[in-house]
């Protein structure tokens, strides 16, 4: 892309771009069919990881969990870098800002759920023998 002169006589960039507008060049590891392909590839054998993990032998039984928390990380990092174009060059700042401040939101929501209904029991008033289904 080349610059070029408005009406005004002024030299102006073509290569100025709004914030979040991308291009992707064809030889980022993440960027034309290949690395769709790729990202492709890499989701399927993921997927597929998965299922076996749940139902195979070779795990130890508490640690499927785990393996498949692993997996499912390993899982949103390929769809965030070959299908989102989430990278670490400067122009994606305001991204990667974005979806951490997403991150935070859930994981509030989520975490304070949990602690308000692990703590419900103890705010609970007693139940009598009737509420309890107790009286003869």
């Amino acid at each position: 892309m080349t610059e070029f002169e408005s009406k005004t006589g002024e030299l102006q960039d073509r290569r100025d771009s709004a914030p979040g507008e991308e291009h992707i060049s064809e030889h980022e590891t993440a960027g034309g069919l290949s690395g769709y392909v790729l990202g492709f590839g890499l989701a399927i054998l993921l997927t597929i990881a998965t299922f076996l993990a749940a139902r195979t032998d070779l795990i130890y039984q508490p640690a499927v969990i785990s393996a498949l928390v692993v997996l499912a990380v390993a899982q949103m990092g390929v769809h965030l870098v070959f299908f989102l174009h989430l990278t670490t060059g400067p122009d994606n700042t305001n991204n990667i800002l974005a979806l951490a401040f997403g991150v935070l939101i859930v994981a509030l929501v989520v975490l304070g759920s949990i602690w308000i209904m692990a703590h419900l029991n103890e705010n609970m008033a007693a139940m009598t023998p009737h509420q309890a289904g107790t009286m003869p």
